[in-house]
């Protein structure tokens, strides 16, 4: 037990979680030179290409120090994206210790504090290191100052290091054999396991990823999931190496897997114990917190027979990603899809593009939103509901009063990007707060900001403003009362519940105008006459037409009384109007991305 140490590694985004992984596993001689690949711990071709950590991973090495003793590390890769920061909690849980990673040379960032506060809360031993040295533009003693001001280390207890040239992994791993404490000597209590990740294979079902607290879980012993209360036998277990390797027996503070022909997606939840059926634990580990969506968007495939297949794969999905949340849910212009719940607009990406790359299914997603609080007034009856999607926001007649989600957003930016910051964090509807100069020429400025106004394009505006040196953390305070309209689209009268959207009253009028404007270039024309127009309740407040295609009945008519002409043409308009009453307005897929993406400036 005295040999085995359980760590993650924590870090803001693309700040070389992966890289530095990278030369632990090539020091520790747990992969061959012919097996190495950058990240090799990302295994996902999306995290590949995008060059970011999207899922935990965990693997097993063994170490043998200068003196000949060997020991075992389990070691958790995090992703640095607020948006995946979900996946660090569990992460956290599962370990003792954890490498704090900075880049030399873009300093101490937001998520990098939000992951160090996360880390201190569950009491694990932080390990700060300065990675990226042999960057020309590395300034380690004013980064260096950053980690003492925040942290309260020494300039001595810093650890410097190189992920791509691997300076100074020698002493990052005797540093991790020192200073993070071995698991608690728990064998003989009863058993119990928490679930930090779970996988499912198509032949062997749900595979879950634990990590023993206490007790021992042995081959083939019968086990208890104490969340969903169901039983099965533990038919294969082993250590999480490169490859699953097998093993006979699973010790307090070991980290493996467990199979179980477990067909049933719902039952190995993440955050579930496992537990002995007979003399198992009497309570299940505390403190896991369940994660808030904080961006809601309809899902719904182009195809409606695919909708089973939809329904599979967000089943699958959800099991590898505790994150994404999602119920079943009907539209008028869509038919059936499903609503869901992300965390950030980044991981609402991501899950749509492994949709359609893992299991083959083309989507629509609608415009993202958040969630609401609504009172109503009813012939004197009060009530209060909760909203998610505009289609479910009751008539305005009824509305007393909407509350809106609010959070207090954290930027840290270079000095001479305040201006920029501050004018879109205005523009937002955003309350200033406060701002503090940092080492190095850097500023935290903090805002409190309407959710709404953040999920859009907020994230991107605020890079392209400030040359992507800014980062923003936020975090959930309360829902606060809003002067908040429901803005329907309607094509000849008839509401598109897909383009409908929550939005303030300042911003109706505008936000109306610009979806007419890109509908009329996007809808192709009608035989009739299309009215696209924007609706707060009755009121139509901005409108648009698209032109009827002209037939020129008339060709035919050369010479004569200029009367059989204008028949003709009567005769038409009676056609056209006829249509007009049957005939519905198809969409085209584009028009729904295209208001997705509408720019400030469109």
């Amino acid at each position: 037990m005295t040999q085995i140490r359980n760590f993650c590694i924590i870090a803001h985004i693309d700040h070389g979680k992966s890289t530095l992984a990278d030369r632990l596993l090539e020091r520790t001689g747990t992969i061959t030179e012919r097996e190495m690949q950058e990240q090799v711990l990302d295994d996902m071709d999306l995290e590949r290409e995008r060059g970011i950590t999207i899922k935990s991973h965990a693997i097993r090495m063994k170490y043998k120090r200068p003196s000949g003793e060997e020991v075992i590390f389990n070691l958790i890769d995090t992703p640095g994206h607020v948006d995946f920061a979900y996946e660090v909690s569990r992460a956290l849980k599962a370990c003792e210790g954890a490498l704090l990673i900075v880049d030399a040379a873009q300093g101490i960032e937001a998520q990098t504090i939000s992951n160090l506060y996360q880390a201190i809360e569950q009491d694990l031993e932080i390990i700060p290191v300065l990675n990226k040295i042999d960057l020309p533009g590395a300034d380690v003693e004013g980064v260096g100052q950053q980690i003492v001001d925040m942290i309260g280390c020494e300039h001595s207890d810093i650890l410097h290091v190189s992920g791509k040239t691997g300076d100074g992994v020698e002493e990052l791993l005797e540093e991790i054999v020192e200073k993070v404490p071995a698991p608690k000597q728990e064998v003989d209590k009863p058993l119990k396991a928490l679930i930090f990740d779970s996988i499912f294979n198509t032949y062997r079902g749900s595979i879950a990823y634990v990590r023993v607290m206490q007790g021992t879980l042995k081959k083939g012993d019968n086990i208890l999931f104490m969340a969903s209360d169901k039983e099965y036998d533990a038919e294969e277990i082993g250590y999480l190496e490169l490859k699953k390797k097998p093993c006979e027996v699973l010790k307090a503070g070991d980290v493996g897997y467990v199979i179980g022909s477990v067909k049933s997606l719902q039952d190995a939840r993440v955050g579930d114990t496992i537990t002995h059926q007979k003399d198992g634990a009497d309570e299940p580990i505390p403190g896991y917190k369940e994660s808030k969506p904080m961006v809601f968007s309809g899902i719904f495939p182009t195809e409606s027979e695919d909708f089973e297949d939809l329904r599979s794969a967000l089943e699958k999905l959800q099991l590898n990603d505790a994150s994404l949340s999602y119920q079943p849910e009907t539209s008028k212009a869509l038919g059936f899809g499903f609503r869901a719940g992300f965390l950030g607009l980044l991981h609402m990406e991501i899950v749509q593009e492994r949709l359609d790359r893992e299991f083959n299914i083309d989507i629509i997603t609608t415009v993202p939103n958040v969630q609401y609080e609504v009172e109503t007034d009813f012939k004197g009856e009060k009530k209060r509901v909760q909203v998610e999607n505009p289609s479910e926001m009751p008539d305005a007649g009824m509305v007393e009063t909407v509350w809106e989600p609010y959070i207090k957003a954290s930027i840290i930016t270079p000095a001479d990007y305040i201006g920029p910051v501050m004018k879109l964090c205005q523009n937002r509807r955003g309350i200033y707060l406060n701002q503090i100069f940092m080492q190095g020429n850097r500023v935290d400025i903090t805002y409190e900001l309407p959710m709404a106004e953040v999920v859009f394009d907020f994230y991107d505006k605020l890079k392209s403003g400030t040359r992507g040196y800014a980062s923003l953390d936020y975090e959930f305070i309360e829902y606060r009362k809003g002067d908040l309209v429901r803005l329907d689209i309607l094509l000849n009268g008839d509401p598109v519940d897909a383009l409908s959207s929550i939005t303030h009253r300042d911003n109706a009028y505008e936000h109306g105008r610009k979806v007419c404007a890109k509908l009329k270039e996007l809808i192709p024309q009608q035989q009739y006459e299309v009215a696209i127009q924007a609706a707060i309740g009755s009121r139509v407040i901005a409108r648009d037409t698209i032109r009827a295609l002209r037939k020129d009945v008339t060709a035919k008519c050369y010479g004569g009384d200029v009367s059989r002409k204008r028949k003709l043409i009567e005769k038409q308009k009676e056609g056209k109007k006829r249509m007009k009453q049957v005939g519905t307005v198809e969409i085209p897929q584009e028009a729904f991305l295209a208001v997705l993406s509408m720019d400030d400036n469109d």
